[in-house]
């Protein structure tokens, strides 16, 4: 009797409020979307740091007929080379590949990537550095590289390659925050609003709530229709966010970035659908939390 009075309660109360409730449901799916993108940028930001810097190399610029460096006394010679290789190779397993790129093979590459472009014109090999391209097993073991061989003879600069990428991902990691940010506030909102349809909603009742204390029903049961309530629109609102997020994934990210932008390595299927039990928590925590808040106020024992 208790469940079919419950259930009552709570259907007629979400009909009976029908414009309140649709401003949370759509209140609760706006900010739980932005909740959910966020932790989807976080997700992606990670995957792309974990891909690229897996694929990080370092960079061992030889020296030049222009060289300027104090390592440098012209072009560097077969022997200061081969002593170059041979350090590197030496530095196993921190090192795990090592590959030599002369200046006739870093022009042929320099025309693949700015085919087309005026700069070709204003290039020549001789302008390429000789260069050791180092795969190592951790971009954090890059100092050590670095003292190794910076100051051999034949050696104009070392170079880490995930400075290059550094800054764009401080602008993603900004982006990441923003987004967050945007979330945290719509919550916050929707924290309110659902305080604000309860109020409204035990108002509206208040003849009915005493009837119930008069004929004996204790605090749970007059304040559970409410709460269900909201729990409720919470989590239809968490449906529609849940949706939105999968056609992100399903048409934006697999049928127009991911074919397109094949150097970026996209979140998966797995880390979306773990993403979505967070959304309907959230939706459930806010909805119990700022309905029981409110109840204890509007419905004093």
């Amino acid at each position: 009797m208790r469940y079919a009075f419950v259930s009552r309660e709570v259907k007629a109360g979400l009909k009976r409020n029908l414009t309140m409730t649709m401003a949370l449901i759509i209140s609760v799916a706006v900010s739980l979307t932005l909740f959910g993108t966020a932790l989807l940028l976080r997700a992606q930001v990670d995957r792309m740091k974990g891909y690229w810097y897996d694929k990080i190399e370092v960079s061992i610029f030889l020296c030049g007929n222009s060289s300027l460096a104090f390592t440098c006394t012209g072009t560097v010679t077969e022997d200061q080379r081969n002593a170059i290789n041979a350090k590197l190779t030496g530095l196993a397993p921190t090192v795990q590949e090592v590959f030599y790129e002369s200046s006739a093979d870093a022009y042929e590459r320099f025309k693949e990537q700015f085919e087309g472009s005026s700069i070709l014109a204003n290039v020549s090999p001789d302008a390429l550095p000789e260069s050791f391209r180092v795969k190592i097993d951790n971009p954090e073991n890059f100092d050590q590289i670095a003292s190794a061989v910076g100051t051999m003879q034949g050696v104009e600069s070392v170079q880490d390659q995930r400075k290059l990428l550094e800054r764009f991902f401080q602008i993603l990691t900004g982006l990441q925050a923003f987004t967050l940010a945007i979330a945290l506030a719509m919550l916050f909102v929707t924290v309110m609003l659902v305080m604000n349809t309860i109020r409204v909603a035990a108002f509206a009742r208040r003849r009915e709530t005493s009837i119930m204390r008069l004929v004996g029903a204790n605090n749970s049961t007059i304040r559970l229709p409410f709460i269900l309530e909201a729990v409720t629109s919470a989590l239809v609102g968490a449906t529609i966010a849940s949706l939105g997020i999968i056609f992100a994934k399903a048409y934006l990210i697999d049928q127009k970035l991911a074919p397109n932008l094949t150097f970026i390595a996209f979140v998966n299927w797995t880390e979306v659908l773990l993403l979505l039990p967070w959304l309907f928590l959230a939706g459930i925590a806010i909805s119990a939390g700022a309905s029981s808040l409110t109840l204890r106020r509007y419905l004093k024992d």
